[in-house]
């Protein structure tokens, strides 16, 4: 099929877009919301016809024909939602840029919308479920990938279900061989990446953690089925904030899959 136009809100590294070509969706103008520099630069130097427009928060000056957007996307910052934050919800200026999408979302009025965002409360979820008018689906990235990733997804895309088991094991994407004394399990399921959506700040729990070590940047590509180096042009240390505040692919892919 073929789309209009796409918002791809907190756009990050445009994850959207590699999901997009993946599922076979092909897209006349992709907007780009997004405010990090670096996200920016490695959206720009893997989709060069990306328009960028800028924070959300922005969007009533947007110049954007409403009857041409047939796709809103977003993961709108999950600080607030996290249940391993602070659970300041609804009340995080973080949580708030939500209802930005969510208003955004309400005047272009597109075919189909997503909305990602992490396991949280059930009040929270539920409240978010009611402003949407659907309710989430949960998906964990282990069917898809090597990493335990559960994320709820809500959509108006039908008929959505859960990706087959593709059995990836986390030896398949290592970059470094794990060596001596360090014994990585056949099938990592038990694998955990990025809680807080940062993968520098996490070591394998799927090791023995005498040996452990934390990811490679390549690894962390392959874990959110990233092309290899596809975040290439910016700093480590960029390269896995941005990863972590990614989404996972395949994942995605699988429920753009859905549109008719």
């Amino acid at each position: 099929m073929k789309l209009k136009a796409v918002i791809g809100g907190f756009d990050g590294i445009s994850c959207g877009q590699v999901a997009l070509e993946r599922a076979g969706v092909e897209y006349d103008t992709y907007y780009a919301s997004e405010i990090d520099t670096h996200a920016i630069k490695v959206t720009q130097n893997r989709f060069p016809d990306t328009v960028q427009i800028g924070s959300i928060t922005d969007w009533r000056n947007w110049d954007i024909n409403k009857d041409d957007v047939e796709l809103i996307i977003g993961g709108s910052p999950c600080q607030g939602f996290s249940m391993a934050g602070k659970q300041l919800n609804f009340e995080d200026p973080r949580s708030q840029l939500f209802f930005e999408w969510l208003e955004m979302v309400r005047y272009f009025e597109p075919t189909y919308f997503l909305l990602e965002n992490v396991k949280m409360r059930q009040d929270i979820q539920d409240a978010i479920s009611a402003e949407l008018g659907v309710q989430p689906i949960m998906i964990n990235s282990n069917l898809v990938s090597a990493q335990n990733r559960k994320r709820l997804y809500w959509t108006n895309i039908p008929d959505v279900g859960q990706p087959e088991d593709q059995n990836i094991s986390l030896s398949s994407i290592l970059e470094i061989p794990a060596g001596e004394g360090i014994t990585v399990r056949p099938k990592s399921k038990c694998l955990r990446v990025g809680g807080r959506q940062s993968y520098d700040r996490h070591e394998w729990d799927s090791i023995d953690n005498t040996h452990s070590r934390k990811f490679t940047v390549l690894e962390c590509e392959r874990l959110q089925t990233l092309p290899d180096d596809y975040t290439e042009g910016i700093s480590n240390t960029q390269r896995y904030k941005t990863l972590g505040n990614g989404w996972t692919v395949d994942v995605i892919a699988h429920i753009f899959g859905f549109m008719q």
